[in-house]
């Protein structure tokens, strides 16, 4: 049985993410804008790979 911690560590991660890239690209500007685009892109291809990754069936 998984604790809670291994069941909410990456989705807290990528809201962290989230969230860290939305302020920075709010208050940043020049090198600051490719962090917020790095960090805007981890969730997202997150939930690409998730998507797109074939499905393990059960034998």
């Amino acid at each position: 049985m998984k604790t809670n911690r291994a069941i909410w560590a990456m989705p807290i991660l990528l809201g962290v993410l989230t969230v860290v890239g939305l302020l920075v690209a709010l208050v940043g500007d020049g090198v600051w804008d490719l962090v917020s685009v790095a960090a805007l892109a981890v969730p997202v291809l997150v939930g690409a790979w998730y998507a797109f990754r074939p499905s393990q069936s059960p034998h």
